[in-house]
């Protein structure tokens, strides 16, 4: 109780001052061509799954916000995981990787999948021998890398890549001072956005990403019974409680950017969620304690369709 007490009004602050710190996409950001593009092609290359049957871009589409559409996506053998996919796109300015925050950075994240039996169900010692019996990436790995293919590189790469998927958006536009960027309604969901509190979690550069924060903070229903209603499997997700084992964490997650959130359905961490009309009212309630109007909720939705950006995918 005391804990939530201090997370509220930790919130109360951040809504106080949440909208100074949400800043624009650069409009440059470094990255080294050559790791990148070497980091593309094991991104849509299905030699890093045991069967050769998924890649990376199985899940995180990018033609489709950097997720599958799907509530669960599936991996080797057609199994179906345990949680939503995020996406991809803009991950690199997440401060933690995954919905429990167990990855530090990209480069670290991507030995989750890699290795989930449940997903791509492989080891780094077959795909180093995999990749080691490929001559052009063999060439590649030991241009760029001393110590060519190794489990470090493979994930170096791989991250200077996802650098590279970035999508500037409307919103970016408008933040550098275009006040033509946004519509009329885009502007009143953006104020609504601010005054209603949504800003206090979904703020920096990302607008999310930037902290953890209770699933049902003001209104704890909506957590009743996600042990046997929701996760069906041998592995419930509680979150960062999967990581630290410390009650005080169940139900803590990493809070998503909303970035291109229009076109990442379905939503939340068990993508319970069909719309995005349906999230906004459902965690206005759960977060913030707040009835939203048909009317606000609309606003909302037209201020979030303002971050869809297109990525420009390296050549």
């Amino acid at each position: 109780m005391l804990k939530n007490l201090i997370i509220i009004l930790n919130l109360i602050i951040l809504n106080l001052y949440g909208s100074q710190h949400i800043t624009p996409i650069p409009k440059e950001i470094k990255f080294n061509k050559q790791k990148a593009l070497l980091g593309k092609k094991l991104y849509f290359d299905t030699v890093l799954s045991k069967d050769n049957s998924v890649s990376c871009a199985s899940c995180h589409n990018l033609e489709r916000g950097g997720v599958d559409n799907l509530q669960y996506s599936y991996g080797v053998e057609g199994q179906e995981g345990d949680v939503n996919t995020p996406t991809v796109l803009n991950a690199i300015y997440n401060f933690r990787q995954m919905w429990d925050g167990r990855a530090k950075d990209l480069a670290h994240q991507i030995q989750f999948p890699l290795t989930n039996p449940k997903e791509m169900g492989n080891s780094f010692d077959n795909i180093i021998k995999a990749l080691e019996k490929d001559t052009s990436y063999n060439k590649a790995f030991n241009e760029i890398y001393k110590n060519g293919i190794t489990k470090e590189n493979i994930g170096d790469a791989l991250e200077e890549f996802q650098k590279t998927l970035v999508t500037p958006s409307a919103f970016d536009d408008y933040l550098r001072g275009d006040e033509n960027a946004l519509t009329p309604n885009q502007k009143k969901g953006y104020e609504l956005f601010q005054k209603k509190g949504c800003v206090s979690c979904h703020n920096g550069i990302n607008l999310g990403g930037g902290l953890y924060a209770r699933f049902g903070l003001i209104d704890n229903s909506i957590t009743d019974n996600l042990e046997n209603k929701i996760y069906e499997n041998d592995n419930p997700h509680f979150g960062l409680y999967n990581v630290t084992k410390n009650d005080f964490d169940k139900y803590y997650f990493k809070v998503p950017t909303l970035r291109n959130v229009a076109l990442t359905a379905p939503y939340l961490h068990d993508g319970r969620v069909k719309t995005l009309k349906e999230a906004i009212g459902s965690i206005a309630k759960a977060q913030l304690g707040l009835d939203l109007t048909d009317e606000e909720i609309f606003l909302i939705e037209e201020f979030l369709k303002s971050l869809n950006g297109k990525v420009t995918i390296i050549q």
